[in-house]
């Protein structure tokens, strides 16, 4: 079995899209289930996880409607409000869907270097664990350092860092990130996705070889039981083909253990956002 732990849909809007700039006229379009679906066939993936982009409860509407209309999607990892003074009213009315299985806010854009750690997120951090939710991770490498402290204060609630904290994959091994990585990577309720790695190279151009050292990484912290597979479709795009991406992995794991390529490709993602398979 195959699952793919992270991709997206939405209907294009060039205003609430704005961060679909300039740089990606390939991606300022629909993307829909319909458009997924032939090609998680054709990759012999049984099935995604569709994760938010919009910041907006009607996102998160949308995203739960996908997957009510499409059973390959396992599961949606939606957005609300963690700061709002109702988190625990909107966390309660989202989880009686039994596709909703965690939230995520696009830390990644937030200027506050302890947006992560303001008294009002924090608390609703705090309300996740109650409705069995995870929460993703979504930062710049340079903000590891807020997730750690993050993480530090909840050691039961399930976090799952995104996209490796997006280091620069065009320069090579930084340092700091791998430091961080190896501290966050210490926590054992934090899970990684190797995930947007494509994207995260210097225009967009890339090898294989240049993700090896940056697997290594991610393999040595967290260990093969707590990675998961994403393509980040269709954000991938930019960078390579669905194929290529989920080539990248395959190719990385591809001496590994059977047992250990199933928990990468499927098991722990199951597992982590409690998939209905």
């Amino acid at each position: 079995m195959k699952i793919d732990a992270h991709q997206h849909f939405w209907i294009y809007n060039p205003v609430r899209d704005s961060w679909i700039d300039e740089s990606m006229q390939l991606i300022r379009k629909d993307f829909l289930p319909i458009d997924l679906k032939p090609i998680l066939e054709a990759n012999s993936v049984d099935g995604c996880i569709a994760v938010q982009a919009d910041q907006s409860e009607a996102e998160t509407e949308f995203l739960l409607q996908c997957a009510q209309d499409n059973p390959f999607i396992k599961g949606v990892v939606g957005w609300v409000d963690l700061r709002a003074d109702n988190v625990e009213e909107r966390l309660a009315y989202f989880s009686k869907n039994k596709n909703f299985k965690g939230v995520r806010h696009i830390v990644q854009g937030e200027t506050d270097d302890a947006f992560m750690l303001r008294p009002e997120f924090l608390n609703g951090i705090r309300k996740l664990e109650q409705f069995g939710l995870t929460y993703d991770i979504l930062i710049h490498q340079h903000q590891l350092k807020q997730a750690i402290a993050l993480v530090e204060k909840f050691p039961h609630q399930k976090f799952i860092l995104d996209h490796i904290a997006k280091p620069k994959i065009s320069e090579g091994i930084d340092a700091e990130w791998k430091k961080n990585i190896q501290i966050l990577a210490a926590y054992k309720n934090v899970s990684c996705k190797i995930s947007g790695l494509v994207t995260e190279t210097s225009n967009f151009q890339w090898n294989e070889s240049i993700f090896i050292p940056f697997l290594d990484t991610i393999v040595e912290a967290f260990g093969v039981k707590r990675i998961m597979f994403g393509s980040d479709w269709p954000v991938c795009l930019l960078a390579g083909q669905y194929q290529e991406v989920l080539q990248i992995i395959t190719n990385y794991f591809g001496g590994f253990s059977k047992e250990d390529i199933e928990k990468v490709m499927s098991e722990n993602a199951v597992q982590v956002y409690n998939l209905n398979i």
